[in-house]
């Protein structure tokens, strides 16, 4: 076994790689809306999903979309504070941690770096999957979101099925 293998730094970066993609993916898809579609214009795809160009200032479901501008800075800092938590738990169980939480988590660091990077830059996040069933539409989301959104669902199996499992 190298030693490279044996202190798992190898599989802690094939993690922050998955992690990277979806940044590199978010960031060109969000680049792709702002250059092609207009603000609050809609391509549809299909019978329940249109492409559209949102900005969100506020959280998921646009939550506090409507304070006064300290949102901003206080979802940088969360993002920042939770990417950093994230980056040491996965060095922490780099070696021998299950693959459905280092995959959960590899995803939400993506997503909330993602966001973060926007958040920094420009002050809201652009949001642009836009999902309708019958008369109801889903609020609009990202890659970003939707990374979030799978490494959590993943994160609840890790800690229900496998890490949370006694033996």
């Amino acid at each position: 076994m190298t030693e490279k293998t044996s202190t798992g730094t190898g599989r802690y970066i094939a993690w922050l790689s998955v992690a990277i993609v979806i940044i590199a993916a978010d960031q060109v898809t969000k680049w792709a809306i702002v250059e092609w579609v207009d603000l609050y214009g809609r391509v549809p795809i299909n019978s329940f999903i249109n492409l559209t160009h949102q900005q969100n200032t506020g959280a998921a479901f646009s939550f506090l979309a409507g304070a006064s501008g300290w949102q901003r800075w206080f979802f940088v800092v969360l993002a920042t504070l939770v990417s950093g938590v994230i980056l040491v738990w996965l060095w922490r169980i780099r070696r021998e941690g299950p693959v459905v939480l280092m995959g959960g988590l590899a995803l939400v660091l993506g997503g909330a770096i993602g966001n973060l990077i926007d958040r920094a830059r420009v002050g809201y996040v652009t949001d642009f999957f836009q999902v309708w069933f019958g008369g109801w539409a889903f609020p609009s989301f990202n890659v970003a979101d939707a990374a979030i959104t799978v490494g959590a669902a993943l994160l609840i199996i890790d800690a229900i099925f496998i890490s949370g499992k006694k033996e």
